[in-house]
């Protein structure tokens, strides 16, 4: 993967997202895991370029993100959209995902990520905060996506670098 200028980025990160997903992935120094996500953001925030996650707190990524100063966001190619749908269905905590789905971890960068990706971003996480339900203008939508309250924490990471194959 070659590094490239955000202001060279040309990509609609909400459809990626919608219709690709992503990894997200960060590394407790003993490993990482990656964690599929699928809700998220990409823009200006207090003048840096950053991206928005959300992690619901049963998430075993949740921890690393927590602990962590740097995450990753990876984009796979669709041909590998059965990694990417696996880490979403299994849980760090009881399988090896990253030795399941076959995937290379890199390290040369702050944050792990994948050499299989085609689209990479290294983020410094900025800010972090759980959602609450009192915060819910529309009821609606926190009953369709909340109904066990299991609330989810938001990170506003810096995009601190781009790596694109």
């Amino acid at each position: 993967m070659k590094r490239i200028a955000i202001q060279d980025l040309n990509v609609n990160l909400p459809q990626l997202l919608e219709k690709r997903w992503a990894l997200l992935t960060a590394a407790d120094g003993e490993g990482c895991n990656p964690m599929t996500v699928s809700w998220g953001g990409m823009g200006r925030l207090w003048n840096l370029p950053v991206v928005t996650v959300y992690v619901r707190p049963q998430r075993y990524t949740k921890g690393l993100m927590d602990r962590e100063e740097y995450f990753s966001l990876t984009f796979l190619p669709e041909e590998r959209h059965d990694a990417v749908a696996l880490c979403g269905a299994k849980s760090g905590r009881e399988v090896d995902k990253v030795k399941e789905c076959g995937l290379t971890v890199m390290a040369d960068e702050k944050a792990p990520y994948f050499a299989e990706g085609e689209l990479t971003f290294i983020c410094r996480k900025l800010y972090e905060q759980d959602m609450a339900g009192e915060c819910f203008v529309d009821p609606a939508v926190e009953e369709k996506n909340y109904p066990g309250k299991d609330y989810h924490r938001m990170y506003v990471g810096e995009i601190v670098a781009v790596l694109e194959k």
